[in-house]
């Protein structure tokens, strides 16, 4: 499944990605693809407007491939991209059944495919999407999270800035049959390429100028315009120049158009324009150039240069291009150059991500050992010299939840207070139970065989607070202890750091132990992102406290994805995390309060794997859910002590 997924992203990223690029490369295309859209659909919409949409419409694809690519926001861009594609499936089966455009233009001019060819293109895409929505996680980063953010501005500008360009000049990458360096008579001759059937260059009076403007052998410049009357004109002075160029030495020069005479002797009244115009189709004419105006040299029935109205050739340039010393770049050659800006830069930065993370792995693993084999080390000294070290508490403590009624609860507490008292367990035993259970359970039970505690308490004192119970009132019914951060109170009701570091102060100031819940869901554990997740929690609601205070904590680490899926970390798994908590605790209050603080598990714990747990130096116990509900099932994981 995994290499599925991978497979998937990587097709799915780079299809995506080639789309996007395409498209923004060459914005006005875009714009006369939407434009057909439109009017397929009987919609009328501004020029500027699809303009604009044509820009962020491939920049955004562009960027979703390049977010798949280096699996950022894994979950949210493959559910984008899913919705992306069930849109453009959609719309490919309306192109297929009604027909109303030629093709859908998904890969601009690069690559043209029919209809039917773009459905069966975005069915695959869209199975790939499903697969990759279903297991996100499965996409390893390319980079670590704090680096994410240089990929995405650097992506976000990169595009945006070359659809920009593309706009000012001409576009970055030319697909369109009429490119530099093509042979127009070779072409024309060519019965297989059709495209060229349209290159028809007429007069004013009807005179067909075709064949004498690409069978010259000289040189010719065509200002190629398909409207005179929305032509920019600012740039004028900079053709009249060039008109001059031309005509000092002895090369033709005239306007090619789609708009009538009117509008072309409106033109030269403005300019002072003194060259001749023809007439040609407007689709032929926003074809060969994406400019209004645009300029075109042809030499020898060859297309050997292409201007925007914004970047007319000097003098010097047109010298230099007639005595051959300036050559214009292949696609080829300005792909290669687009690689060098863009993949160098980010492939540098994986490089160095995956270098960074390795050696801040290995510096963090390094240190984990490190206080793994000093506490390993301090456990045989006081062992040998019998020291009068303060030993940390072993503890089984059972979370009810909303289960049992009073008289339920109150006959499994008698019970299980019977058992112990009968066969005194080897460790402390608590067990927290609803707010209608406390008072009663705990008047039924030995405080000294069996602890009693709450599920919860409010983060506030007292007052107009319908529903809550304040810690002062749980500690009114003789419980000692109080579950705080439980991952169901945070997930289900909200409650965030700044709420349970209130909570957690309440309950001290009131004398009540706190079991502070800590753990990852199952994305974190799989981003490898669990040590963030406990230490951030531990530094938002705990850390705040006096190594006093922090003495009455008790810490149940609970893999939010183990609990009651059935599911357990394994021991190595919990001892990894346990030592890790252990070590961040002794960072902040010194190693004798680390080592004095009990860390319990909380994950799907059973009589049948609390053994081996418990086993573990850094492993005080468990906070146990379902099974503490049944006395024999609790009974089972307290003998583990023994």
């Amino acid at each position: 499944m995994k290499l599925l997924v991978n497979i998937s992203r990587l097709l799915c990223a780079l299809t995506f990605i080639v789309s996007g690029f395409v498209k923004a490369v060459d914005p006005i295309g875009t714009q006369y693809k939407l434009h057909e859209y439109a009017v397929a659909l009987g919609v009328p919409v501004a020029d500027w407007l699809l303009l604009a949409a044509a820009v962020v419409a491939a920049a955004v694809e562009f960027t979703l491939g390049m977010l798949l690519l280096f699996a950022i926001h894994r979950r949210a861009v493959t559910r984008l991209i899913l919705a992306v594609m069930v849109v453009m499936t959609g719309i490919t089966v309306w192109l297929v059944i009604a027909h109303p455009i030629a093709d859908c233009g998904c890969f601009g001019e690069a690559v043209t495919l029919t209809n039917a060819q773009s459905l069966a293109k975005n069915i695959c895409l869209l199975t790939m999407a499903v697969v990759m929505v279903r297991r996100p996680l499965h996409m390893p980063r390319l980079v670590g999270p704090s680096n994410q953010w240089i990929v995405k501005n650097y992506t976000a500008l990169f595009i945006l800035a070359a659809s920009l360009w593309s706009l000012y000049d001409l576009p970055l990458l030319d697909f369109r049959p009429y490119r530099t360096g093509t042979d127009l008579r070779q072409a024309m001759s060519d019965n297989s390429q059709t495209m060229f059937d349209e290159f028809i260059i007429d007069s004013f009076d009807g005179t067909e100028m075709t064949d004498s403007i690409i069978g010259s052998h000289g040189y010719t410049l065509l200002l190629i315009t398909s409207h005179i009357e929305t032509a920019d004109d600012v740039n004028f002075g900079d053709i009249n120049r060039l008109y001059n160029y031309a005509a000092e030495h002895g090369h033709a020069f005239m306007a090619v158009t789609a708009s009538g005479r009117e509008q072309t002797e409106r033109w030269q009244d403005m300019t002072g324009a003194e060259y001749d115009f023809v007439q040609a189709d407007e689709t032929l004419l926003r074809t060969i150039i994406r400019s209004n105006p645009g300029l075109l040299l042809i030499h020898d029935g060859t297309i050997i240069g292409k201007w925007s109205h914004n970047r007319l050739p000097s003098d010097e340039r047109m010298d230099a291009i007639r005595a051959g010393a300036e050559e214009t770049a292949s696609n080829i050659t300005r792909t290669t150059h687009i690689m060098l800006w863009f993949v160098v830069p980010l492939l540098l930065l994986v490089i160095a991500d995956r270098l960074w993370s390795w050696s801040r792995w290995l510096r963090r693993r390094n240190k984990i050992l490190r206080e793994r084999s000093l506490r390993h080390t301090q456990r045989i000294i006081s062992s040998t010299f019998k020291t009068n070290k303060t030993m940390r508490k072993k503890i089984v403590a059972g979370n009810w939840k909303m289960n049992l009624t009073l008289q339920e609860g109150i006959a499994l507490a008698t019970e299980l207070n019977d058992t112990l008292a009968a066969a005194k367990p080897n460790c402390d035993v608590i067990i927290c139970t609803p707010f209608i259970h406390l008072a009663s359970v705990a008047a039924a039970v030995d405080a000294t065989v069996l602890g009693v505690g709450a599920e919860n308490c409010a983060d506030k004192a007292k007052g107009a607070y319908t529903g809550e119970v304040s810690a002062e009132m749980v500690k009114s019914t003789g419980a000692g202890y109080v579950i705080l951060g439980h991952s169901e109170r945070r997930t289900y009701y909200g409650e965030t750091p700044e709420i349970l570091k209130e909570k957690v102060l309440l309950a001290l100031a009131n004398g009540l132990k706190v079991i502070f819940c800590i753990g990852e869901s199952l994305d974190e554990r799989e981003a490898g992102k669990q040590n963030e997740v406990v230490s951030a929690e531990l530094e938002g609601s705990l850390f705040n406290l006096s190594a006093e205070e922090f003495g009455n904590i008790i810490i149940a680490y609970e893999p939010i994805w183990a609990i009651g899926t059935g599911k357990t970390a394994t021991s190595d798994q919990a001892e990894e995390i346990h030592a890790y908590i252990r070590s961040i605790i002794a960072e902040k209050y010194g190693q004798t309060v680390a080592d004095n603080t009990s860390i319990l598990y909380g994950g799907s714990c059973k009589a049948s794997n609390a053994p081996e747990l418990f086993a573990k130096p850094d492993i005080d116990g468990g906070l146990i859910g379902g099974a503490s509900l049944k006395a024999a099932d609790f009974k089972g994981i307290i003998d583990a002590w023994n």
